[in-house]
């Protein structure tokens, strides 16, 4: 499988993403300025990554402006010819901007940045991102946003819920997820979603921040190796 971490004026994470792939993964992968118009080499066994950061500087609103980025109808065409693609963070942000995830991420309730340690609670496991968790399996990762209060009309959740589409949930170290875990105020306490067709991802956690034991956490490292794992099976 191979990876092509895309790189906006303003990300700041896509060097921790490329050295957990290649270093970690030892996958092959390649940096992709937003000024590109396509995505030679890269095929439908392949994933593009929107890493975190703060993409043109979060002008209008975050990742507004990346949305319409010469390189996202690359993505695009690439999603819908099955081809996967994972935000995180401002990455995820990045897609529902552009319209490849449903609903939007804004401010957080308090109207202040949040960068801790919490937890989410893994709702689907059908999905090569999360194939290699347990449903239900709390994993503890870190966060660090302005704007992660995911946000969609009553129909729009009703759908993700009925379609499997909710990959994460934050919640307490029980597994509960209650409004005190909830602390950027997304609806239905959702950290994480998917798409229908289940090949384009939208997570505001930093898994790449917590996959090395030097950094004391590598729960997030089983997503990266979900993805990579379906795909070697699929050969």
């Amino acid at each position: 499988m191979k990876f092509g971490v895309v790189v906006f004026p303003g990300s700041n994470c896509e060097d921790d993403a490329y050295y957990v792939l290649n270093e970690l993964c030892g996958q092959k992968v390649e940096k992709i300025w937003h000024k590109e118009n396509e995505l030679p080499g890269f095929t439908e066994d392949d994933c593009i990554i929107l890493s975190g950061g703060f993409s043109f500087g979060d002008y209008m609103r975050p990742g507004a402006i990346a949305g319409v980025a010469p390189i996202m109808e690359a993505v695009r065409k690439h999603a819908d010819s099955g081809g996967y693609v994972l935000g995180i963070c401002n990455g995820f942000q990045i897609l529902c901007e552009a319209g490849l995830l449903p609903g939007v991420l804004t401010r957080n309730i308090n109207q202040k940045f949040i960068s801790k340690l919490i937890n989410v609670r893994t709702e689907t496991i059908r999905t090569r991102l999360t194939g290699q968790l347990k449903e239900g399996q709390v994993i503890h990762l870190p966060v660090a946003h302005g704007n992660g209060r995911y946000y969609c009309d009553e129909e729009t959740l009703k759908e993700l819920k009925q379609n499997d589409q909710i990959l994460f949930r934050y919640c307490n170290s029980e597994g509960t997820a209650d409004e005190a875990s909830n602390r950027n105020g997304s609806v239905y306490g959702i950290a994480g979603i998917c798409n229908k067709s289940r090949n384009v991802f939208g997570i505001m956690p930093h898994p790449e921040r917590a996959s090395e034991s030097v950094t004391g956490l590598t729960e997030g490292l089983a997503l990266f190796e979900g993805l990579i794992k379906a795909a070697a099976e699929q050969v």
